[in-house]
């Protein structure tokens, strides 16, 4: 079995679970999309193609994710 190697624009993300999880992040601007994969040791077991118009929506998502977690145990130790 090979393993892919680690992308050229993007990154990795190691899951804090361990077991080998990771997600990449791979630019593909050729292509106009970033790939978002996941990994399980040395093998990928799901990927999603985010268009890269769509990419500053998808950040603001996970912003806004992480202030509404914050705002809510704010709340919550007052």
């Amino acid at each position: 079995m090979s393993v892919a190697p680690l992308p050229i624009r993007g990154g990795v993300h190691m899951d804090p679970r361990g077991d080998g999880r990771a997600l990449r992040i791979s630019a593909h601007p050729e292509m106009g999309i970033v790939t978002i994969s996941i990994w399980r040791e040395d093998r990928c077991v799901a990927t999603h193609h985010v268009p890269t118009t769509d990419v500053p929506g998808l950040v603001a998502l996970l912003t806004e994710a992480l202030v509404d977690n914050a705002s809510s145990a704010a709340s919550a130790a007052s």
